[in-house]
């Protein structure tokens, strides 16, 4: 029976519901089709909440977290989905990027002074955040976003990342070997720009592109930075970014500078 308010569009609030159901099924061990049996559905229909190409009613929610044994954590999620509904759009400048990112088919970063978020070692965000809690969260969000399936990243990170030192040189050594690995993975494109003047290398940025092309981005600032869903900012920032790949050195070129730096400073 399809346990189901009617068919809705695919949208970036539908699949964070859905991504939070599918990583509570598998932290508890269970495949699509054992979670439908317990809660008396079809496989196909947990497939598609999970995709975020539905939205289950409030009801089921309390099924999934009683199957799931998530202590509120589904009802919780549920609950904020619906807040999220009621809204016809996000407001230019109150847009929660993580959620963004985590919901993106194709994400673009500019890194200016350390490694992104994204693409942290353990131990490289250890020495940046202190707090182990913080570190934590970052790990987790860093396994939902670069989980299958991928979205298509591309990176453009300043030379200068790969030479500043962020805790011991062993902690930069196994970054940037991870930065190396990372570069041969299918859907990732990393650039590194060389120490040169480039007018629109001013503070580092990125960009969540969602499957309807809707778009957030986030813009580093000396206090934090800056969220928007607004859609001149985000040519803007395309504009950019263009101009930074172009810049920058291919991504060949850029694979074998990080194998140098690894060698010559950091072995």
């Amino acid at each position: 029976m399809a346990e189901t308010s009617g068919k809705a569009k695919d949208n970036p609030e539908l699949r964070t519901f859905g991504a939070e159901v599918r990583r509570l099924r598998e932290g508890a061990g269970l495949n699509q089709a054992e979670l439908a049996v317990l809660v008396h559905v079809s496989r196909a229909y947990i497939s598609h909440v999970e995709r975020g190409r539905t939205r289950c009613r409030y009801d089921f929610a309390e099924r999934l977290d009683i199957a799931l044994r998530a202590n509120g954590e589904i009802i919780r999620a549920w609950d904020d989905l619906l807040e999220a509904i009621k809204s016809i759009r996000y407001a230019a400048y109150f847009v929660d990027f993580p959620k963004a990112e985590l919901t993106a088919n194709l994400i673009r970063v500019y890194e200016t002074h350390i490694v992104n978020g994204l693409f942290q070692t353990e131990r490289y965000a250890s020495a940046i955040l202190k707090s182990p809690d913080d570190v934590t969260t970052r790990m987790t969000r860093q396994k939902q976003v670069m989980s299958d399936p991928l979205p298509k990243i591309f990176v453009v990170l300043e030379e200068s990342v790969l030479h500043r030192q962020v805790g011991s040189a062993d902690v930069m050594r196994e970054q940037l070997e991870f930065l190396y690995e990372l570069s041969h993975r299918d859907g990732v494109r990393l650039q590194v720009l060389p120490t040169v003047y480039v007018e629109e290398a001013r503070a580092a940025f990125a960009i969540a592109t969602q499957a309807d092309r809707s778009e957030a981005a986030y813009v580093v600032t000396a206090t934090g930075g800056i969220t928007s869903a607004d859609p001149a900012d985000a040519a803007n920032l395309h504009v950019r970014f263009a101009s930074l790949q172009a810049e920058a050195l291919n991504v060949r070129d850029s694979r074998a500078l990080i194998r140098k730096v690894i060698e010559e400073r950091w072995t």
